[in-house]
């Protein structure tokens, strides 16, 4: 006796209707506020300095500074760059911060080398005094370096007046002191996440102390470095103080110090004083786009160890 075979119908499960979402913590709501508020507020400053640049000073002078525009211009961004001299003054802070920057790595890369991968009985002291140096205000030492470099000596190669006063000299060598802790600091926190595996190869290979600090770390902290390179360049760059401190020569300071000369020679004119600092600005954003990508990979230094 044969049966016919009906064919087998497959039924999928009804879907289930979709549940209620479930609403965002108060504590995510308020965190995202707070960023939005945090970066309008940090944008509104640039935001309005940019507007008073673009306005011509007649425009600002007759209406005020909190008004709407009557006639918008870039003739101050043009005028500041001749009448300032301000390509003459973006020259001395290249000088100033590009050795600065180099100078203050490749010490540090070293000095993190040594603490981390070196077995030194002052391993730990070194470290925390590195460190401390970052807790030290810049006021606080003013008077008695300002002495010193009244009487330190230099070639005239260095310094035209044969001080570390008054010289491009002087200014990397204090900025170079300032900066070295923090990335001393960070770097050692990266190059401890470095597995230790890694070293051992290299010593059975035969990779001496060098080959191992050369061909094999400093590859590895291409993140880093190029974070804090970024950081470097913005913090030496925007530097004010001791290049009022310990320059008296106008014509020898960085550009940030040198905007303070267009307020002797333009008393009321905020509007170029504005396209100005727009001006100096940039060099630290091209910065910042170049290395964004190494820059952000960094901003985690170390943190899965040390």
């Amino acid at each position: 006796m044969t049966t016919d075979t009906l064919p087998r119908l497959h039924t999928e499960p009804a879907a289930r209707p979709p549940g209620p979402r479930k609403p965002r913590p108060w504590g995510q709501i308020a965190s995202q506020v707070f960023l939005i508020c945090a970066s309008v507020l940090w944008l509104l400053p640039i935001a309005f300095a940019l507007y008073v640049a673009v306005r011509p000073y007649s425009d600002t002078r007759k209406y005020g500074y909190v008004s709407l525009p009557h006639h918008l211009t870039f003739k101050n961004f043009t005028d500041a760059w001749t009448q300032s001299d301000m390509k003459h003054f973006f020259w001395n802070s290249v000088l100033i911060t590009v050795p600065a920057v180099i100078v203050v790595l490749a010490l540090a890369s070293g000095v993190a080398f040594v603490l981390t991968r070196v077995n030194v009985k002052l391993n730990i002291a070194l470290l925390i005094l590195f460190t401390a140096g970052n807790l030290l205000p810049q006021q606080v030492i003013i008077t008695p370096l300002y002495r010193i470099y009244l009487k330190i000596s230099l070639p005239g190669f260095l310094s035209g007046s044969g001080l570390m006063y008054n010289s491009i000299f002087g200014l990397i060598v204090i900025n170079v002191a300032f900066q070295l802790g923090f990335c001393v600091f960070v770097l050692s926190n990266y190059m401890k996440s470095i597995p230790d595996e890694m070293y051992e190869a290299a010593l059975v290979d035969g990779a001496g102390l060098w080959t191992r600090y050369w061909k094999l770390t400093l590859p590895l902290c291409r993140p880093a470095l190029a974070a804090l390179a970024t950081l470097l360049t913005t913090w030496i760059y925007n530097d004010f103080f001791w290049a009022i401190t310990l320059m008296s020569s106008g014509d020898k300071r960085p550009v940030t110090s040198a905007l303070a000369n267009l307020q002797g020679q333009f008393v009321s004119n905020q509007n170029l004083i504005a396209a100005a600092a727009m001006i100096a600005a940039v060099p630290t954003l091209v910065v910042y786009i170049l290395l964004q990508k190494q820059f952000i990979a960094g901003l985690s230094l170390g943190s899965s160890k040390g």
